[in-house]
């Protein structure tokens, strides 16, 4: 829009418009953040392309209000972003507000760690479809088999187990476990939901962080059960 400005100069004054911006140090880049300096910048070719006209081929009214329309146009487009930045500054802080209360409370995501509280090891996992039998293994992080429960028939839905790990007198840091689920002879789909507690929150592009005990970091959609 402002191009169309100094297009519309002769060609003797074109050098004087396209030497006027940048003698203001900073202007391109406090056009893009302040408003006010881009229409400023805007009247001052303006001007100048006005006391550089051609007295036969005078600037075209309906041009002028055209340019006048457009820069008046923008102006109004980066205060709405500068608004809308505001606003979302603000939504990420209150998310992190209210998101300050999981803080310390366990949850369940879908995972396979074990965790453990003392001599205790605790995890969950979903069934799409009720299944006649059940069986979670307890795994060391390199996939051997440290035990096995058989934990029989279970329904569709959420299920949570404990594992007695005080006969086993390995270290329990990093123990991983795997569910495997079947109807008669057919396997089912089980999926395997650790649990851990929210240590910290924050927001990310708009959306709420958790960052976990375990080290994890997850959206809040990816809360599969609040404890």
């Amino acid at each position: 829009m402002i191009a169309n400005a100094t297009q519309a100069l002769p060609s003797t004054a074109a050098p004087q418009a396209a030497t006027a911006a940048p003698g203001m140090p900073g202007a391109k880049a406090q056009a893009v953040t302040d408003p006010s300096a881009a229409q400023d910048r805007f009247l001052k070719l303006l001007v100048a392309q006005l006391n550089n006209q051609d007295p036969m081929n005078p600037l075209d009214n309906a041009q002028m209000t055209s340019q006048i329309a457009q820069i008046n146009t923008v102006t109004g487009i980066q205060q709405l972003n500068q608004t809308m930045q505001r606003m979302a500054a603000q939504f990420d802080a209150l998310q992190v507000m209210q998101g300050a209360a999981l803080v310390g409370r366990s949850v369940m995501t879908e995972g396979t760690a074990l965790s453990m509280a003392g001599k205790t090891g605790q995890g969950g996992f979903d069934l799409g479809q009720a299944a006649t039998g059940v069986k979670v293994e307890i795994m060391t992080a390199g996939g051997q088999v440290l035990d096995s429960m058989d934990l029989g028939a279970q329904d569709a839905g959420r299920h949570d187990f404990s594992w007695d790990a005080s006969h086993y007198a390995g270290a329990t840091g990093g123990l991983q476990f795997r569910v495997t689920a079947a109807n008669g002879a057919g396997a089912l789909d089980a999926t395997a939901l650790s649990l851990s507690k929210v240590s910290a929150v924050g927001a990310e592009n708009g959306h709420l962080v958790l960052t976990l005990a375990n080290g994890k970091n997850i959206g809040y959609s990816q809360i599969e059960a609040l404890l």
